[in-house]
């Protein structure tokens, strides 16, 4: 009780000091079944930008996470990519990434792929919103490691619970055409600077059926890694290396759950 409390006062603070309408958005909040709750929510950041996602909590999360807490460490990990980098984003999500580096990076270019068909629709609206649709490309493709389709889970737009991870006989399920990884990565014409990868489940098929070579180029991976039975961290890690992509910080959020930034050239761990 005193944790969820605990956390509950942080999102308060969070959504008040953060957030431009943080005082409607802590009513649309809190109207949790109650009649004329609002089905969708935009938060409204400092800089003039804004995400619209389903009223849910698996969607508002990246939110917080990414523009609040920076959870990927965009300044330590991106700042050094140049002017003009090109990013890879493999499970878009609703788009709060993209949107984050390409704001942080004028001039950068983003490729990102969301598989679920409820949440791409608002990736691209997230896109549009923001005027980033000249820089930012988002697609409703899967990737793995050959084109083809992908059958996943699918809970609603923005749930956290869409991907192969999640897939039962239970479950409401969808199928969607894939892209290959190998051509996911050189798809602006040249091989991403960085990559994102947050896929459920999916980080095992699309990287370890890719070539080593396939990732010559990038010089930056940061990963989500989950637990699917049969695949651990370790199968990622020894690609990577062999793929000349070294480990430089990993943060466990359960023994087999985790996030991993990797680069190809040498980089200080976070402080």
């Amino acid at each position: 009780m005193t944790r969820s409390i605990t956390g509950a006062t942080r999102r308060v603070r969070q959504t008040v000091g953060h957030f431009d309408n943080g005082a409607r958005l802590l009513v649309d909040l809190a109207r949790q079944g109650v009649t004329g709750r609002p089905k969708e929510i935009t938060f409204r950041m400092r800089d003039g930008s804004g995400m619209t996602v389903p009223n849910r909590p698996g969607a508002r999360v990246p939110i917080y996470e990414i523009f609040v807490e920076d959870e990927y460490r965009l300044g330590w990990f991106t700042d050094d990519l140049g002017t003009s980098p090109v990013a890879l984003d493999v499970g878009a999500h609703v788009g709060c990434f993209s949107v984050a580096f390409a704001k942080r990076h004028p001039e950068a270019r983003v490729d990102s792929y969301e598989a679920s068909p409820s949440t791409a629709a608002y990736l691209m609206r997230n896109i549009m919103d923001n005027d980033l649709q000249d820089r930012v490309h988002g697609n409703n493709f899967a990737v793995q490691a050959v084109a083809g389709q992908l059958t996943l889970a699918d809970n609603g737009a923005g749930s956290g619970h869409n991907g192969v991870l999640h897939l039962t006989a239970e479950t409401r399920s969808v199928t969607v055409p894939s892209i290959a990884m190998a051509d996911a990565l050189t798809v602006s014409g040249r091989t991403a600077d960085l990559v994102k990868m947050d896929t459920e489940g999916g980080e095992y098929d699309m990287v370890l059926g890719s070539r080593p070579e396939d990732w010559a180029g990038v010089r930056r991976v940061v990963l989500e890694y989950h637990d699917l039975p049969g695949h651990s961290w370790e199968e990622l890690e020894t690609f990577f290396t062999a793929a000349g992509l070294t480990l430089v910080h990993r943060e466990k959020y359960a023994p087999r759950l985790g996030m991993a930034w990797l680069s190809r050239d040498e980089l200080a761990p976070p402080t």
